[in-house]
């Protein structure tokens, strides 16, 4: 017997399998009586409960030391010539930052030391002599006049020790100024200083230095928002990278709104924390006033041409949409002021693919 052409073969495969397919559907429509049902679509819903919620006020803003030091030459200033801190370092009050170039002031201390040195032997032996002189003008061998100069000279030398004393003391001030030191506890901020870099008190910051006992959030909050906080509400604040919440306090409210930004100012107070970088990017939030309101989770809401709504299953287990309005969203949900009411069964799940009027299966 011939074979079969190559193309026939593939002929007689299609025929076979359309065959197949029909005996197939008809064995599933007999076992199901015949008729084609498809099962409604299991869905899971939650009950509304309202419950308070607190109304919150979000801004953004940075973190920041609450108090900062610009940190520059004083006096004279000079070039720097040693580096002792840098940027994060931890420095108490009096800690050496930084010291500037002291060949100049140095030997003028030397100098009026010496100064000082012979200015007081100068005037002990003024007034050893003032004294020997008012022994002998006791006894009548030396006149009343010669015995003033002497003591005028006294007085001279006492006054040459006096402006020697305080040419010293001007001089060692100007060489204190050559180091730079912490005026108090605090963190090293930043740090422009280099050694050999020209310094004094018209070339800017060497150093900025932030208290060690203080840090806080300064955040821009909106026009309508801001009269709604208050001083001593309890805050939180989160950081960016950083999971966890740090609870703070609002520390100051600005006084004035940027007519350019419509937005004011808020100080958040905050534990130390490793985590508290001044500069870091934050976010806060302070609860101003508890409501009572509608909690859902954001699965079930969704939006049509601007308009809020979610899917309700009434009592035949059919599906019905619903308006609502949201007032906020929260990390636990989303809250509705208004089209909601309690004891409504809310689709949480599946809700894209349903239709008003139809019937679901509500999972247990």
């Amino acid at each position: 017997m011939a074979a079969l052409p190559q193309s026939l073969r593939w002929v007689v495969g299609i025929l076979a399998a359309f065959i197949l397919l029909a005996l197939a559907r008809q064995f599933i429509n007999t076992a199901g009586g015949g008729d084609s049902v498809n099962p409604p679509l299991l869905v899971s819903v939650t009950e509304v409960r309202p419950s308070e919620i607190g109304a919150m006020v979000t801004f953004s803003g940075a973190i920041a030391a609450r108090d900062e030091a610009a940190i520059s030459a004083e006096g004279e200033g000079g070039r720097v010539s040693a580096l002792y801190a840098e940027a994060g370092d931890v420095v108490n009050a009096g800690t050496l930052l930084a010291k500037l170039d002291t060949s100049l002031v140095a030997p003028q201390v030397v100098r009026l030391e010496a100064t000082l040195q012979e200015a007081q032997a100068n005037a002990a032996v003024a007034a050893a002599d003032y004294r020997r002189a008012q022994e002998v003008a006791k006894i009548g061998a030396l006149s009343a006049q010669e015995v003033e100069r002497r003591q005028a000279g006294q007085v001279a030398a006492e006054a040459t020790v006096k402006v020697a004393e305080a040419q010293l003391s001007e001089a060692r001030a100007r060489l204190a100024r050559t180091e730079v030191r912490a005026p108090f506890d605090g963190v090293v901020l930043t740090r422009s200083a280099e050694v050999g870099q020209l310094a004094g008190p018209g070339s800017g910051p060497l150093f900025r230095l932030g208290r060690s006992d203080g840090i806080e959030m300064r955040g821009n909050v909106a026009e309508q928002d801001l009269p709604q906080l208050a001083v001593g509400m309890p805050a939180r604040v989160r950081v960016t990278g950083v999971e966890q919440f740090f609870d703070g306090r609002v520390r100051l409210i600005g006084a004035v709104i940027d007519p350019q930004t419509r937005l004011g100012s808020v100080r958040i107070d905050l534990p130390l924390h490793p985590n508290l970088r001044p500069g870091a990017f934050a976010r806060g939030e302070v609860e101003t006033t508890r409501q009572t309101r509608a909690l859902i989770p954001q699965t079930a809401v969704m939006t049509d041409d601007g308009v809020n709504f979610v899917f309700l299953v009434d009592e035949k287990s059919r599906v019905q949409r619903q308006p609502i309005e949201v007032a906020s969203s929260r990390p636990e949900g989303v809250v509705v002021n208004d089209g909601l009411s309690a004891g409504d069964r809310v689709v949480t799940l599946a809700g894209p693919y349903l239709r008003a009027g139809e019937t679901v299966r509500v999972a247990e």
